[in-house]
């Protein structure tokens, strides 16, 4: 091959991709036990976390667009997870808030983290500096996006 920097072998995103793609589907299982999906998952992950949130709130949260969002939040809507309800101070925005139901789920969902992490063959110290690396790549692609 004339040019090394195009093996795959050399590619830091090939790893990242694959990796990522293989956690999801471990999650699946424990998601579809819920009827949720990942990216319905972390979504409601933030909402466990603070009750309600703006799209663009989540958005940046979750590092994804509201073409994303909207469906994904509807989705959680016909669940009955979540309510969407328009800000009173600006009707523009659209805020996503749990639902009793949503807020029910959280208990059971509080299982997964530990379920998935004996799939994961990390010490506590390798996942946290795996965890620093991906935010600083993570925060270093953002920045280059500005």
């Amino acid at each position: 091959m004339a040019y090394d920097q195009l093996k795959l072998e050399n590619q830091l995103c090939f790893p990242l991709y694959a990796a990522a793609r293989d956690v999801v589907k471990h999650y699946k299982p424990h998601l579809d036990k819920l009827g949720i999906t990942y990216t319905q998952y972390i979504t409601l992950m933030v909402l466990w976390e603070q009750e309600s949130a703006s799209v663009k709130q989540l958005g940046q949260r979750l590092h994804l667009d509201s073409g994303t969002l909207t469906p994904l939040c509807k989705k959680l809507e016909s669940k009955g997870l979540v309510e969407r309800v328009r800000d009173k101070r600006d009707e523009r925005n659209v805020i996503v808030k749990l639902t009793a139901e949503g807020r029910a789920m959280e208990k059971e969902a509080a299982k997964i983290p530990n379920e998935m992490s004996a799939c994961v063959p990390l010490t506590k110290e390798e996942a946290s500096t795996l965890y620093s690396l991906l935010y600083k790549t993570m925060e270093g692609l953002d920045a280059s996006d500005e």
